[in-house]
């Protein structure tokens, strides 16, 4: 199946030329892009699609999330609590966990991506309840469903209060279990060919819920399969206090003594870095994602992303947890990321075509991805198309700046990824928004139940 893409009032490529173009075409052939140009000829019994009045740009690349958080979205007891007693409050919560309510939860969040311009995520899914082995496995059957490329990193966590950790040991599994159903997960899905719908990584959940032998067995399995590891570092200054008391180290001290630095690895927030920490890892080459609006929220503090851009080391965007966020919006992530560093490193800290270098190239980097995060020939056909008529855009004079500080998912008219026309006209179209929104309302309304909360 063909697809022409006609006549774009204005294409972003977020090339390495950083190529902008105007009333040009691209033709989408299979998975791939085939074409980019003025006046190209489509195949016979091409769809074709006008774009005279709109933005083309590739496809976003979020980089950490935890879907089935969107069943516990804006809880009034912990709208004023930071990390550690947020997470002490919601750990009994998600205990109740089953694997319907983690295939809902996952639904509303990559709906969410998807209508935001978003076309591949990845996603931390740390909580395993006991008797629940097959979560991860759903989360990847919703994203067949909706059509989106997914990454699910496989979380865990295997040290409870009894043993010094933050979780209750009703959440923890045995090491032997994790890397078990670990190694299961690569094998039964791991892709790594070019245009892969679906890659697995492995992601102890952070060092204050996990024993240093599972993050050092973790990623010798992992590099074992040549597949990526992921974790929470450096989030909050509670968490470097946890790694201080317990470990005698700061938190990317011992990351980096239980092997966990390299390009294949990528952190999530990296807040309280010092600079001899930053150059740790610019030299390893090892990834930070940016998580913004979530850091705001929970007071955790500022990434040094300009900082961590002039020395090179890779970055990613991420909307995290749709319980510290509380959406998965992707161009609301865009205009937090360029707002938050503005105010906190100075007014030319960072543009808004470095955000969505960010949001593309930077979040591919992270995940290894050679094939998606830019638009040309060969790529991977995955992107999105905004109205620039739109309200939300009149009287913009740039199409990357409206985007990125206006930040409204509401003008997102098409996503596509891997060829295929995913949302049209704003909505989904493998599944009917209302059963989704059925589905994560009545597997919140249970989760709640479970735990005793009206």
């Amino acid at each position: 199946m063909a697809l022409l893409i006609k006549n774009a009032a204005f294409i972003a490529t977020m090339d390495a030329h950083g190529r902008e173009l105007r009333n040009q075409d691209i033709l989408i052939e299979g998975p791939a892009i085939a074409a980019i140009g003025p006046n190209l000829t489509p195949p016979p019994a091409a769809q074709v699609l006008d774009a005279s009045n709109r933005w083309v740009f590739p496809g976003l690349v979020n980089t950490h999330h935890h879907l089935f958080q969107t069943l516990t979205r804006c809880v009034p007891a912990i709208q004023e609590a930071e990390l550690f007693p947020w997470l002490k409050y919601l750990y009994p919560i998600w205990a109740g966990l089953s694997a319907d309510a983690v295939y809902a939860g996952a639904l509303v969040g990559l709906g969410e991506l998807l209508k935001s311009g978003c076309t591949t995520t990845g996603d931390h899914h740390y909580v395993f309840p006991r008797g629940e082995s097959q979560l991860i496995d759903r989360e990847i059957t919703a994203a067949k469903e909706l059509g989106i490329r997914f990454h699910p990193c496989r979380g865990s966590m295997s040290l409870g209060e009894a043993e010094g950790g933050l979780p209750p040991n009703s959440v923890i599994q045995r090491e032997e279990e994790i890397l078990a159903d670990s190694q299961r997960l690569i094998v039964k899905y791991h892709d790594g060919e070019p245009f892969a719908m679906c890659r697995i990584a492995l992601a102890p959940c952070s060092p204050f819920s996990v024993t240093r032998s599972l993050l050092v067995q973790s990623v010798e399995l992992a590099r074992k399969y040549g597949v990526r590891c992921h974790t929470h570092l450096a989030e909050t200054k509670d968490e470097t206090r946890f790694c201080l008391e317990q470990a005698g180290m700061r938190p990317l001290e011992y990351m980096k003594d239980v092997g966990w630095l390299g390009s294949d690895i990528w952190f999530a927030h990296g807040i309280h870095f010092i600079e001899e920490e930053l150059a740790e890892l610019a030299a390893t080459a090892t990834g930070i994602a940016h998580c913004p609006v979530s850091n705001q929220k929970l007071s955790s503090g500022t990434a040094a992303v300009p900082a961590m851009l002039r020395r090179g080391i890779p970055v990613g965007l991420a909307v995290d947890g749709s319980a510290s966020n509380d959406g998965s919006n992707m161009l609301a992530e865009l205009k937090a990321a360029l707002l938050i560093a503005k105010l906190t490193w100075g007014i030319d800290s960072l543009s808004a075509r470095d955000v969505l270098a960010m949001a593309t190239r930077g979040g591919a980097s992270l995940l290894g991805r050679e094939d998606i995060g830019s638009l040309a020939p060969g790529k991977a056909a995955d992107l999105f198309i905004v109205r620039g008529d739109s309200i939300d855009y009149a009287g913009c004079r740039d199409p990357i700046t409206a985007l990125v500080t206006c930040g409204s998912s509401e003008t997102v008219d098409t996503t596509i990824v891997n060829g295929r026309v995913v949302v049209k006209n704003g909505s989904l179209l493998t599944m009917k928004e209302e059963e989704i929104a059925r589905l994560g309302n009545a597997a919140a309304g249970e989760l709640m139940a479970k735990a005793g909360i009206a």
